[in-house]
C-alpha cells in the first residue's frame, strides 16, 4: 500500500519522500498543482489541498500512512478523509513550541496543538515529529543580506540557537513510517550543538569562502529586518527567543540518534548542504 507525502516539495516533505523512496516505499506526492516543478522525479503526484477537503479523498485512496504538516484549518477534513481511506498511521510534522512552558499562551503552538489533538482523537496511529529551530529559518534571514552585501544583520549576535537540519526531521519521519514502535510517540528535535549566531555566520562563511561581516543592530531594526521575510506572529516568537537565548545554551537533543541510529548533522554541515543558496 501507498504512503502519501503532504507538502512533498517543502524543505522537509521532498527530503521524506526521497528517504521512502530509498527504502522502497510506494509513494504518492500531493501538492495544489500537481503539475508545479519541484516534485520528486518519477513519482505520481496528485491534486490535494488541505483547506479543500473536497480534494482529499482521492489522495488518500489506498494509502496505508501518510506524512503531513500542519494546517489546523483542514485537520477535521483530512481526518475523516484517513479514516474513511483506511489509513493507519499519519506521521506529522509539529512543533517544539507545544511543549513549552508558556505553550498554552503561544500562538504558534496553540495551532501545532489544534492538529495534534485532532489526530489524537481519530482513532488512527500517530507519530509527531515537534522540531525547534530550522536551520533553513537563517535563509529567510540572511541569504538575501549575505548574496548582495555579504553582511548578516542582527541585534543579537550572541544569541545561541541549536539549528536543526531538515534532512534530521525527515530521517525521523522515514523511520516512524517505515519500523515499528513509534505509533503514538511524540520526539521533541533540536539541534545537536548550540551556537551563537556568529558561530552560525562563521559556518556559512567557510562553506562559501570568505568571511561575512556582521552588523549589531538595534532590537527595533532587527525586528524590521526580521519582518520583511516572516509574519508578526514568527517575528514575535523569533524576538523572544533570541533575547532570552543570550543568557543561556539552546538545548539541544539526541533523539536523531536515537531513533535512526546514525548521529544528526551539524549546523556547518547544514551550511555546506546550503553554500549556493548564500552565495
Amino acid at each position: 500500500m501507498v504512503t502519501v507525502v503532504f507538502g512533498a516539495r517543502g524543505n522537509v516533505g521532498r527530503h521524506v519522500a526521497a528517504g521512502l523512496r530509498a527504502a522502497g516505499i510506494p509513494i504518492r506526492a500531493t501538492g495544489r498543482d500537481p503539475h508545479a516543478p519541484g516534485f520528486p522525479p518519477d513519482t505520481p503526484v496528485v491534486a490535494a489541498d488541505l483547506d479543500s477537503p473536497e480534494t482529499l479523498p482521492a489522495a488518500l485512496e489506498g494509502a496505508e500512512k501518510v506524512f503531513l504538516y500542519t494546517k489546523p484549518d483542514g485537520i477535521e477534513g483530512f481526518v475523516k478523509a484517513a479514516r474513511s481511506a483506511g489509513v493507519r498511521h499519519v506521521v506529522l510534522l509539529s512543533s517544539a513550541s507545544v511543549v513549552l512552558p508558556s505553550a498554552e499562551l503561544n500562538p504558534i503552538a496553540k495551532l501545532h496543538r489544534v492538529v495534534e489533538a485532532a489526530l489524537e482523537g481519530s482513532g488512527i496511529d500517530w507519530t509527531f515529529i515537534r522540531p525547534g529551530m530550522f536551520a533553513t529559518n537563517t535563509l529567510w534571514w540572511w541569504a538575501q543580506s549575505i548574496r548582495t552585501d555579504n553582511t548578516v544583520r542582527t541585534g543579537y549576535p550572541d544569541a545561541q540557537l541549536s539549528s536543526i537540519h531538515e534532512k534530521d526531521m525527515a530521517a525521523l519521519a522515514v523511520t516512524a513510517l517505515t519500523e515499528p514502535g513509534h505509533a503514538q510517540r511524540a520526539y521533541t528535535l533540536y539541534g545537536p550543538e548550540s551556537l551563537t549566531i556568529r558561530q552560525h555566520v562563521e559556518h556559512i562563511g567557510e562553506a562559501i569562502g570568505r568571511k561575512i561581516t556582521l552588523d549589531v543592530t538595534s532590537e527595533e531594526e532587527a525586528r524590521s529586518d526580521l519582518a520583511k521575510t516572516m509574519p508578526p506572529i514568527g517575528v514575535d516568537g523569533i524576538m523572544r527567543m533570541l533575547a532570552a537565548s543570550t543568557e543561556r545554551p539552546a538545548p539541544t537533543s539526541t533523539v536523531v540518534e536515537e531513533v535512526t541510529g546514525r548521529p544528526a548533522h551539524t549546523f556547518a554541515q547544514w551550511a555546506q548542504d546550503h553554500a549556493d543558496d548564500f552565495r
